[in-house]
């Protein structure tokens, strides 16, 4: 359900864009998510259809580039995904820790 806020600031957003280069329309907004931002992409592309409705964004296609989470290895520093229910790196077979990486959420760019 917090999808629906941060799918109308995404349009907000979008609006404002275009207004500052007086554009008529959007026609495209280039996301990203992370799996562990706390949005889901799916959601975010139901709500975005139907808060789009009647703005510059009627028409914009929604582009949702989702990033997987990674760990890096404590011992040869790579970056990996994670396998269930372990932490081990397949290159070394060192132990992984959490990363950023796979929390990201933000707007990559808005064509107009």
């Amino acid at each position: 359900m917090h999808e629906y806020p941060i799918t109308k600031r995404i349009i907000e957003i979008s609006q404002e864009h275009a207004n500052k280069h007086n554009a008529k329309e959007v026609k495209q907004i280039n996301l990203v998510v992370g799996d562990y931002s706390g949005y889901v992409a799916s959601s975010i592309e139901l709500y975005f259809g139907i808060i789009a409705e009647g703005t510059v964004c009627e028409n914009a296609k929604l582009n949702i580039k989702r990033v997987k989470p990674m760990l890096k290895c404590n011992e040869c520093e790579s970056l990996f995904v994670r396998k269930p229910f372990s932490f081990e790196c397949p290159y070394c077979g060192g132990q992984g820790s959490p990363t950023e990486i796979g929390h990201e959420f933000y707007i990559e760019s808005i064509e107009i």
